[in-house]
């Protein structure tokens, strides 16, 4: 298949606006419930939002998406002040991680469809949807003191390897991104969504018997 039929189409790029924004919904969640300025959620926000794409995009050689395009900044800035002005009440953990949940399994496929555009293998632009999802998590955590987001007991890497591996799959049987992307997603969403309801793991290791 041409890599130009690859790039991501208007589906996925709205897609990818509104895993930013939750993203960033995130980042300034963090920031907030422990009592941070407007100016720290903003900046939260914008790291957690747009830092799992800049690791791609300096990992496939191709420019950093948020640097020349104004529209990503100021949605990530707009997503904290969102966060900052409404009730406290009606942002409960439950609904972070919910938030996460959505961001994770839109971020993964879009990471995955656009190392596919770069001429990256099916391999490797899966991994790329997985680094997309979680590197952003992972630097809100660094930033705020928490345990990584890699060290969550429940599925979330799983989560992400399955909506990027699975649009890498979809793409390669042939489907149309409008119909891979939004199958992708959702699976992942499911995936990660049954963990955050059910406590659902991988086996720990446990060491020499």
């Amino acid at each position: 298949m041409p890599i130009e039929s690859l790039a991501p189409g208007p589906v996925l790029q709205a897609l990818n606006l509104f895993g930013i924004a939750v993203f960033a919904a995130t980042g300034a969640l963090a920031a907030a419930q422990r009592g941070q300025t407007l100016v720290t959620a903003a900046f939260f926000a914008l790291i957690t939002g747009v830092g799992g794409g800049t690791v791609r995009d300096l990992l496939i050689g191709a420019s950093v998406f948020w640097i020349r395009d104004a529209q990503t900044a100021a949605l990530c800035l707009g997503a904290a002040l969102v966060i900052w002005v409404t009730p406290e009440r009606w942002w409960t953990h439950r609904a972070f991680e919910w938030f996460d949940a959505v961001g994770l399994s839109i971020y993964a496929v879009y990471g995955a469809a656009k190392a596919l555009s770069f001429g990256v293998p099916p391999t490797p632009a899966a991994v790329m949807g997985v680094v997309t999802a979680c590197a952003g998590g992972i630097l809100r955590d660094m930033l705020v003191g928490e345990p990584s987001i890699l060290m969550r007991p429940e599925l979330y890497v799983t989560a992400a390897a399955l909506a990027g591996g699975l649009y890498v799959l979809l793409i390669a049987l042939g489907l149309p991104t409008y119909v891979a992307a939004p199958c992708a997603a959702s699976a992942g969403f499911l995936l990660r969504g049954a963990a955050i309801r059910w406590k659902l793991a991988l086996p720990a290791y446990r060491g020499r018997r």
